[in-house]
């Protein structure tokens, strides 16, 4: 039998797995799989619920299991010669970070396939969390805002009374808690300071339509960037904004015109950010977009540090979903945890403070958001691999990397082979320690 290996998480709130319970047994029963799981008591599926023969639970290092599979980074003593690890490896932009672990990968000898890079012929992401993590996202920076809110003695605050991610857990009772918000916002009210209250979504992929899903649940209005200088304070309506790149970004030459293409092409040589002429009218901001360093930010330190000074200043909380250091929103200088989600970022010194209270905005930044949702997020993501892997499971890693046998979209995400980085991820040498 081939055999896969799934490996326990070092975080302890992660949770998820890459292939629920209900997916191992079809790929061992049709395909002839064999799996074998690694000892974890975390896990959002109980060992009982896979199972697998009590001899098949062991340690993976050692084990001479060829394809292990885990969800988020892993430890660098984790990677042995000739093993193929899979996860999401957070490697692409040269995140420094991560680059020890890269560089053990290679060093030993061993192969890298990123779920990320998994995409389809027109680059789009075909094995993703994301719309779980907008889905948790709005929720914990709604509920953080509702922290901040009681700090300040705002009211009335319909937002207090919202449970944790955490304590949710499952889709249906997150739906459920954000009825019982829009509720208590048309009989509470929402603080008059803040209206028109406007909850920004910069972006609309697979993280954006998580986010409005649930925040759709909500009482409000939908309007275009346009509309914002002359929206309509009202006490019991939320209004949704949606931001594309055209809302975010313009042509550094006043004579031409914004082209999505040429964007993606060229980036910041030729386009300069133009978001933050926005922000004044949001009280919530939703982060949602890929962000690279070819990109403008979409709010710097500079246009904070000023704008926080103003008197009709109304943003409260960004919710960065996509969480780059220093990325989009360059004051998103940590990442949080689910049990502690928000810091708040200290204008005068240029820190971060865990917590809602401080003078400067509330960050909402934990970094493995669909781990709140553990069983639904795992499962949807679990389907999405479901037909790669009797081909993963059946390839020679042995062989030359040209005369390798797996489908292109997951040919493509092979970051390192058998030591080597591949051709198009050469350009990742330059980050290596």
């Amino acid at each position: 039998m081939n055999r896969i290996g799934l490996r326990k998480e070092k975080k302890a709130f992660e949770t998820r797995v890459p292939l629920v319970p209900d997916h191992v047994r079809v790929l061992r029963d049709k395909h002839g799989i064999d799996f074998v799981l690694e000892p974890s008591n975390q896990r959002a599926f109980s060992e009982d619920e896979y199972s697998i023969d009590r001899a098949d639970i062991i340690p993976l290092k050692g084990s001479g299991v060829p394809i292990i599979m885990g969800i988020k980074e892993m430890p660098i003593d984790t990677f042995e010669k000739d093993i193929v690890y899979i996860f999401f490896s957070h490697t692409i932009k040269g995140q420094n970070k991560n680059m020890p672990m890269l560089k053990q990968i290679l060093d030993v000898g061993a192969t890298l396939i990123d779920y990320e890079r998994v995409v389809d012929d027109k680059g789009r992401r075909l094995i993703y969390f994301g719309n779980w993590a907008g889905m948790a996202g709005i929720s914990d920076t709604l509920r953080v805002l509702g922290d901040r809110l009681e700090s300040r003695g705002i009211k009335p605050n319909p937002f207090a009374e919202m449970k944790t991610t955490l304590e949710i857990r499952e889709l249906d009772e997150l739906k459920e808690e954000f009825e019982l918000l829009g509720e208590r916002i048309k009989e509470q009210g929402l603080p008059k300071e803040l209206t028109p209250f406007v909850v920004g979504f910069a972006g609309y992929g697979n993280v954006s339509r998580g986010a409005q899903e649930i925040f759709d649940i909500l009482p409000h209005k939908t309007v275009n960037p346009e509309e914002l200088p002359e929206l309509t304070p009202e006490s019991n309506l939320l209004y949704k904004c949606v931001f594309k790149e055209e809302h975010m970004v313009e042509p550094k030459d006043p004579s031409a015109e914004f082209n999505l293409q040429d964007y993606y092409k060229n980036g910041k040589t030729k386009y300069s950010g133009v978001f933050h002429k926005h922000v004044p009218y949001i009280t919530v901001l939703m982060n949602c977009i890929y962000w690279t360093n070819k990109s403008p930010r979409l709010v710097t330190l500079d246009f904070i540090r000023t704008h926080w000074k103003e008197d009709n200043r109304k943003l409260q909380v960004v919710g960065d979903i996509s969480c780059d250091i220093g990325g989009a929103i360059e004051f998103t200088v940590k990442c949080t945890s689910a049990d502690r989600p928000a810091y708040t970022y200290i204008i005068d010194e240029n820190r971060a403070q865990l917590g809602v209270e401080g003078e400067g905005p509330v960050v909402m930044a934990v970094d493995n958001l669909p781990c709140e949702l553990p069983r639904e997020s795992s499962t949807s993501f679990s389907e999405t691999l479901l037909d790669f892997i009797p081909a993963l499971a059946g390839a020679d890693f042995t062989v030359p990397f040209s005369d390798l046998e797996l489908p292109r979209e997951f040919k493509d995400a092979v970051i390192v082979y058998r030591g080597k980085l591949t051709e198009k991820f050469q350009y990742l040498e330059q980050y290596l320690p």
